[in-house]
Formats: structure tokens, sequence, C-alpha cells
């Protein structure tokens, strides 16, 4: 642990729970938590580092990313369907090295690492990438894992549905994530947490970037749904359902599945739903502009016209009726790197900068079930970030960090 006192001088701070700006900042490191907030006397002997005009920030988080696709050599644009079957383990891992840098230099300390489901002989990566990341071997974000996403053969997460393999070029196990019917829904779901997943990633209705998937189709049964989240709860796992389609996200609301990501088509009703059950919504909306559809199938293409603009829309109703929303970015859909444009897009969907703010700090913890982070406070992580400007009035600024600390250390400071 480092046991340095660092005390962080800018021009302000914010508050991210009341959405309040306060100038001047001081704030006070001690080892891997903040110790003091703008202190009558500054501790002797600490280091003192000057941000000058910056504005400090608890570090952001995106409750959506997949770190072991996309990147190097794929920075922007669709995400390559091959990687899942060229890249072997090894070199996957690797890659999400390099992406986990690329997201924590972006300013994101926290992310849920909602998985494929990908050829691995049953080792989830994500899981041993955030111990690696734990024990200081390399930079990242902290990462709650998923391990594998669980879908029903040919669901929009089954990876042969994205790459239109023939039958048997990829068979996939249960301990890979593809399970039908109930008994194999639980036995995936319990060998998932046996190896470290802190999250249930499942598919309950078609997709837009999957062929043969309609994305409005519920996919799992009532039945299958309400065994994976038994299954998950009793363990003290959430779980987290890729979900489009109203039917899809309705059945997840009633078996309790904790959070759903995107949610596209969701009726008035369902969003009502989503309030009344205290069913937290991962949006990523940003998708609508920043995923490049251009070099996809025509297929695909249509549906993204379909649905994307209802997505919008759909978010504009969720964030009116007070649905709890948390930040996520479907990277690499959206470029690792490029996570702060989330919070453009919450923006424009009719959130508040400092709402949007709130979403990807406060919101994002409840919903992984932390209290440590998430905040500027003393006794937290000191997991902090600055930016220029003012974010609560101009959410634009949150692209451009200039310094993230993340654990007390610093990894960027320009």
């Amino acid at each position: 642990m480092n046991d340095q006192v660092i005390v962080l001088r800018a021009a302000a701070w914010v508050d991210v729970e009341t959405g309040q700006r306060h100038t001047p900042a001081v704030i006070v490191v001690e080892g891997n938590r903040i110790a003091a907030i703008d202190p009558p006397e500054l501790p002797t002997g600490a280091q003192v580092i000057d941000m000058g005009e910056l504005t400090l920030l608890p570090g952001l988080m995106d409750m959506e990313v997949n770190l072991l696709i996309g990147g190097p050599d794929n920075p922007s644009g669709l995400p390559n369907p091959m990687h899942g079957v060229q890249d072997d383990p090894v070199y996957r891992t690797l890659r999400a090295t390099v992406n986990a840098g690329t997201t924590l230099h972006a300013g994101f300390t926290t992310v849920r690492n909602l998985g494929l489901m990908v050829k691995t002989g049953g080792y989830l990566l994500d899981v041993d990438l955030g111990r690696a990341i734990e024990q200081g071997w390399i930079a990242g974000p902290r990462i709650v894992a998923a391990g594998h996403a669980i879908t029903p053969t040919g669901g929009h997460l089954d990876p042969t549905m994205f790459q239109r393999l023939a039958p048997h070029i990829m068979p996939l196990s249960v301990e890979e994530g593809r399970a039908n019917g109930v008994p194999q829904v639980r036995e995936s779901v319990r060998y998932q947490i046996k190896y470290g997943a802190e999250v249930i990633k499942i598919s309950a209705s078609g997709g837009v970037m999957s062929h043969g998937t309609v994305a409005g189709a519920q996919q799992y049964s009532d039945e299958e749904l309400v065994a994976i989240v038994d299954e998950a709860h009793r363990a003290g796992v959430r779980v987290a359902a890729h979900a489009h389609g109203d039917a899809g996200i309705r059945a997840c609301i009633r078996a309790g599945v904790d959070c759903i990501e995107h949610g596209s088509l969701a009726t008035d009703d369902t969003i009502a739903m989503m309030v009344e059950h205290g069913t937290f919504l991962v949006p990523t909306s940003y998708l609508s502009e920043g995923l490049d559809v251009s070099k996809a199938a025509p297929a695909l293409r249509k549906k993204a016209a379909e649905v994307f603009p209802r997505a919008r829309e759909t978010l504009r109703r969720a964030i009116h009726a007070g649905v709890k929303i948390a930040c996520g970015t479907d990277a690499p859909a959206v470029p690792h790197g490029d996570n702060a444009k989330e919070l453009w897009a919450l923006v424009d969907r009719g959130m508040t900068p400092a709402q949007a703010l709130h979403a990807a700090t406060v919101t994002s913890a409840e919903l992984i079930g932390v209290e440590d982070r998430g905040r500027l406070a003393p006794g937290l992580l000191a997991d902090i970030i600055a930016v220029p400007g003012d974010p609560t009035v101009d959410i634009s600024v949150i692209e451009d960090v200039r310094f993230v600390m993340k654990d007390g250390h610093i990894h960027k400071n320009s």
C-alpha cells in the first residue's frame, strides 16, 4: 500500500451527490484513502500537487464494457467479430491489458466487465485480469467481472450468431455460458460464481448486431429467468440482462433481474415497472451515434436504423420517469477510451450534467453494491480524476481527463 501523504490542489471539486462545484479544492490523500477535503491545516511533509484551474471529481464508472475484445488493432468502429475465434485465451488477455490501461487513462476507475460467450475452455479471463490489476501487476480499473455471458443456443450472445459460423465449428459448453433449460442455466450460474464471477450476465432478448436474432424477441423463458436469478441471488450475486425488447425486459423485472442493459424498446408501462421494482437501467445510449455500422451486413444496418432512434426516445422517457440509470458504454462497440461520451449522450437525452455525473458515480456504485467509492469524501478510496472547466455546466469537458489517481496511486498527470 502507498503510505505517502499527497495533497491535491485545484480550482474546484464536485460533490456528485448534490451536483455542487466547490471552490477552491484541497484534498488530502493518505495511502489509498481520502483523508480530508479542504482541511484548515495541511499535514507536514506531504507531497503537494498543484493542478491549477482543473476541477477534481471521483473516478468514473462504466457498467458495461468488454475489455477482452476490441482495442489495439481495432481502435474504432464495429468490433472485429473474428476475435472470438482468432484469439486464444493468452492473446485475448494481453489485448485486455491494453484496453484496461486505456480505460483507466480515460478516467474510469471501476468497470463491470459484462463479457460475451467465447471459447476459453471455461477459463474466466476477466476474473483473472481483475486479480492482476488488484495485485498491482498491471494498470487498469477495478473490475466487477461476469466471466462468460449466459445465453441459449442461437441467442444474441452466442458467438456463432455474430460470426455466422457453420454447425460444429465452435462447440461451446455450459461452462462457457451456452445453457438451455432450467438445469443447465442453474449449472452455468453456479460455474461462473465458483470461479469468481461477481455479476451474472445473461441474454434475455435478441440483439442489434447479431445475425438471426430479432432485437425485441424474448430469448430465455420465464422459468429459465427465474432459475438464473434464484441461483445468483442465493449466492449474493446480482444479475444483468441484455434486453432490448419489451417482453424480455418485463420478464426480467418479474424474475427479479437487477439491471437491464440497453432497454431500447421498453414501453411506458414497463418503465413504470422498473421504477416500482427499483430495477437499474444501463442504456448504453451513445451506441446510436458512436457505433459505426457502415461495414455491417445490410440486415444489421437495418436493425440499427430501426432500434437506435427508438432507444434514444425510450431513455428520455426513462429519465423523466425516474428510473435508476447507471453509466455504461458497451465498449468496444464504443471504442475503449471514449467511455465519457456516454455522459454526453445522457445529457443529450434529458439529464442535466450533474445528473449524468451522478449516474457515472453514485448510481453506478449503488448498482454494484459498494460504498467505498463514487464520491469525494473522507474515508473513501482515493479514486480521483481532474478535468478542465466545470463539468456541472459543460459535460463535454469530462472527455478531457488530465489527471487520474486510483487507490492513491497517480496513473496520469498531464
